[in-house]
């Protein structure tokens, strides 16, 4: 029998990993308002910038501008991703979004050359100094990220015992740091990862590290994000990572048709569905998607944003009955 949480968090991501992606300029303002409408979900997590190289990534070259003119609301954490030291004190002088450090690790460094322009050996030198910057600014850390965690277009299959190998790393740098790390991301930044691979992966780094939680962030470029997701609640992950509308994809994945995070509305579909407390409007999260494909000017990849939700039509029939 599968071990459902009772409840799960959703990390909202569609307005950084979203607009990073997209070829056409969108101006601030509207970035802006879906920011605002998101806050409205019942989303209590979201990603809604990153700090990098304008050259690099045209779409976050406005990221102080929409950091400015979005409108917190209570009980919203809203977060930036910054990949270097000038990345942190930009979202630092915003003064506005919460900050939070991690340890990321890499197991493909073909993949962190064209990411972040590093090296393996050169990314674990940075996440010392980052370490040490954040303690000094007073910035929590909490979790480690291992990207590309399934397999790499560049590198192909990533083998489970690296990753837990990487696990260990990531916990003795933050044991001379003096760090306890209480959460791991998975990221399956190019979509390699299955059902299978899922399970294998989280049972492997369970059976030597049983007390991390484990956040996945599952991309979806070819159509598994869901069904990927679904296996990580068989085995009772709380934390996933999502897109509304299925915004987004990574811009150095290497792959044309690479998509965005499972699909926001559609994972709070099924959760509802299974019983599953998501604390998301899932009606207002639909909303969303259709207006996240109004600012992009194109259809976006989500399927509960077409077929709506199935209270509806359990209402309607109720009434014809």
């Amino acid at each position: 029998m599968a071990d459902f949480p009772k409840s799960i968090v959703i990390k909202e991501e569609g307005p950084r990993e979203g607009f990073q992606i997209e070829p056409g300029p969108i101006p601030a303002g509207r970035k802006i308002e879906l920011i605002d409408a998101l806050s409205e979900t019942g989303v209590r997590h979201m990603q809604i910038v990153s700090f990098v190289n304008p050259k690099r990534v045209p779409g976050m070259a406005d990221a102080e501008e929409v950091v400015r003119g979005f409108a917190p609301k209570p009980g919203v954490e809203y977060t930036g991703l910054w990949l270097n030291e000038k990345g942190l004190e930009r979202a630092r002088a915003t003064g506005k979004l919460t900050l939070e450090g991690k340890i990321s690790l890499y197991p493909s460094e073909q993949f962190l050359l064209r990411n972040n322009n590093r090296t393996l050996a050169q990314q674990v030198e940075y996440v010392h100094r980052a370490l040490d910057e954040y303690k000094q600014q007073g910035i929590p850390v909490r979790r480690g990220s291992i990207s590309n965690a399934f397999g790499c277009n560049f590198e192909g299959d990533i083998p489970v015992p690296r990753v837990v190998a990487m696990v260990g790393e990531m916990y003795d740098i933050a044991g001379e740091h003096g760090l306890d790390i209480t959460e791991l991301t998975l990221a399956d930044t190019m979509a390699w990862a299955t059902p299978l691979h899922i399970k294998r992966m989280i049972g492997a780094i369970r059976g030597k590290y049983p007390e991390i939680r484990i956040n996945l962030h599952l991309h979806d470029t070819r159509g598994m994000g869901i069904a990927n997701a679904y296996a990580g609640l068989e085995l009772g992950v709380v934390l996933f990572d999502a897109c509304v509308g299925g915004l987004g994809g990574c811009p150095f994945a290497g792959h044309k048709g690479a998509a965005g995070n499972v699909c926001t509305e559609d994972l709070v579909f099924l959760c509802d569905e299974l019983g599953i407390e998501t604390g998301i409007d899932l009606e207002k999260m639909i909303g969303c998607a259709r207006l996240a494909e109004d600012i992009v000017g194109h259809p976006l990849p989500g399927s509960v944003m077409k077929g709506g939700s199935l209270e509806r039509l359990r209402e309607a029939s109720r009434r014809a009955r």
